[in-house]
C-alpha cells in the first residue's frame, strides 16, 4: 500500500511526497501532493488517504511513468507519429501525386513545348474527373471511360498523346511504390477510327508529282520563302529547327547543313532556343540547286543587313519567329490550291520519298533526327555516313525521274 512523508519546500511550502510499488515492474514510484493553504488536519488526512489511494491505483495500472519511461513513451510516440505520416503520405490523389511527383520529375528532361502538352492534359482531361481518387484506387474501367469520351470530341492524334500522359503517369507510380499495380495495363492504346484513317493517310505526304507543284509555285515567291520550303522539303528538317538554322551551320563545299538547335515559343517564355528533338546534333546533306538559292538568298540578305540567322523577321535581324511558316504555308496553300500545307508535310514527304525510293529506314530515321530509334536499330543494320547520304539523295532522285518524265511525256 502507498506511503506517505510530510515535507516542505525551500520556500516553506508544505506538501506529502507519496510512495507506491508496483509489483508488474518491481519498483518503486513518487508523487508529490501540496497542501492547500487554510485546510486543517481532518481534511489534510482524509484528503490525503484519497491521494494515496488513487496514486497505488494509478501505479497499478500502469499510469505513473518514471522520467526515462517518459521519454521512451515520448519516442515510441514520435516514431508511431512519423510511420503515421509516412503511410498517409502514400495516399496520394492522383491530382496530389501528378503535381508534387510526376511533373516535378517529368520537367527535368522534357522540353518546354512537351511540358506545356502534358500540362494542358493534365489540367484539362485527366484531374478534372480523376484527380480527387487515390492513385491505388483508380481502375482500367475510368481510364477506358476518360479516353473513349475524350475521342469523341477530339483527334486520334490528341487521344494517344492523353493516353501517353496517363501511361507515364501511372507507369512513374508504380516505380517508385505508390501504387503495387498499374491500371494502364488493361488499357488499350487508342485506335484510329475508320473515316479518321483515311484522312490521315491521305494528309501525311505529298506525291513526287504534288512536290513539284509546290516547287514550281515557289518561282513566284519571294527569296527568303523559296529557301525556307526548299530547305525542309530536302532535308525533313522540323519547323522549328529550320527557324533556328545559322548560315554557319551551312558547309557549302562539302553540301551540308548541321541541325544544332531548335526555335520554340510558349507563353510563358516567349521565344527561347532549345536542343533539337532528341538533344542530338546532326549533319544532313542538301542537293546543289537548295545551296544555289540559299547563296543567292545570303546576297540579298547581306545587301540590307548582316544576321547570323539565315531566316529572320521582316526588316529585322532577330530569327523568324517560329509560328510564322505555319501562317505563310497556310496563305500559300490557299493561293496555290494546295490543300492542308503546313511544315510538317514537307517532312513527312522528304522521309516517304526516300522510304519508297530504296532509303533504308534506319538512315532516314537518323537523317530526320528521330531520338527513339530503337526498334529500327533491331531490325536494321547500323546506318554509315554514305547509306544517310543516300537516303536524302534517294528523294532528290525521285523528284529527277519525275520531272524528266514529265518533259518526256510533253
Amino acid at each position: 500500500m502507498a506511503n506517505a512523508v510530510e515535507k516542505k519546500t525551500k520556500d516553506g511550502k508544505r506538501f506529502y511526497e507519496l510512495r507506491a510499488y508496483s509489483k508488474e515492474k518491481g519498483r518503486y514510484y513518487t508523487s508529490r501532493w501540496y497542501v492547500p493553504e487554510g485546510w486543517g488536519s481532518r481534511s489534510i488526512q482524509n484528503e490525503l488517504k484519497t491521494q494515496l489511494v488513487n496514486f497505488q491505483n494509478a501505479v497499478n495500472a500502469g499510469e505513473i511513468l518514471s522520467k526515462k519511461e517518459q521519454a521512451a513513451k515520448a519516442e515510441a510516440e514520435r516514431a508511431a507519429a512519423e510511420k503515421a505520416a509516412a503511410e498517409l503520405a502514400k495516399l496520394k490523389t492522383v491530382k496530389q501525386y501528378a503535381n508534387s511527383v510526376f511533373m516535378p520529375d517529368k520537367e527535368r528532361s522534357i522540353s518546354e513545348n512537351t511540358r506545356l502538352s502534358y500540362r494542358s492534359n493534365l489540367d484539362k482531361h485527366i484531374l478534372p474527373k480523376l484527380g480527387a481518387t487515390l492513385m491505388q484506387d483508380v481502375t482500367p474501367a475510368m481510364i477506358n471511360a476518360l479516353l473513349f469520351d475524350f475521342q469523341k470530341d477530339h483527334s486520334y492524334g490528341s487521344t494517344v498523346k492523353l493516353y501517353n500522359v496517363l501511361h507515364g503517369l501511372f507507369e512513374s507510380a508504380l516505380f517508385d511504390d505508390t501504387i503495387q499495380i498499374t491500371p494502364m495495363m488493361k488499357v488499350k492504346r487508342p485506335k484510329q477510327k475508320k473515316d479518321e484513317r483515311a484522312v490521315a493517310e491521305a494528309d501525311k505526304a505529298l506525291f513526287a508529282d504534288e512536290l513539284l507543284h509546290v516547287l514550281d509555285c515557289l518561282k513566284n515567291e519571294p527569296l527568303k520563302w523559296r529557301c525556307y520550303i526548299e530547305l525542309m522539303a530536302d532535308t525533313g528538317m522540323r519547323r522549328g529547327e529550320c527557324c533556328a538554322v545559322q548560315w554557319s551551320d551551312f558547309d557549302f563545299k562539302a553540301g551540308t547543313v548541321t541541325i544544332k538547335r531548335n526555335l520554340q515559343y510558349s507563353t510563358d517564355k516567349g521565344v527561347y532556343e532549345a536542343a533539337p528533338k532528341g538533344g542530338r546534333f546532326r549533319t544532313v546533306d542538301i542537293g546543289p540547286d537548295v545551296i544555289a538559292l540559299l547563296k543567292a538568298y545570303q546576297q540579298e540578305q547581306a545587301s540590307k543587313r548582316l544576321s547570323k540567322w539565315v531566316f529572320t523577321q521582316e526588316g529585322e535581324d532577330e530569327p523568324m519567329f517560329p509560328h510564322a511558316p505555319t501562317r505563310y504555308f497556310q496563305k500559300f496553300g490557299e493561293r496555290y490550291n494546295i490543300p492542308g500545307f503546313h511544315p510538317h508535310l514537307l517532312r513527312h514527304t522528304s522521309a516517304t520519298l526516300s522510304l519508297t525510293n530504296g532509303g533504308d529506314p534506319k538512315s532516314v530515321a537518323d537523317r530526320l533526327g528521330h531520338a527513339d530509334a530503337a526498334v529500327l536499330l533491331r531490325v536494321y543494320a547500323h546506318a554509315s555516313d554514305e547509306s544517310i547520304r543516300n537516303a536524302g539523295q534517294a528523294a532528290r532522285d525521285a523528284l529527277k525521274l519525275k520531272k524528266e518524265k514529265a518533259k518526256a511525256e510533253a
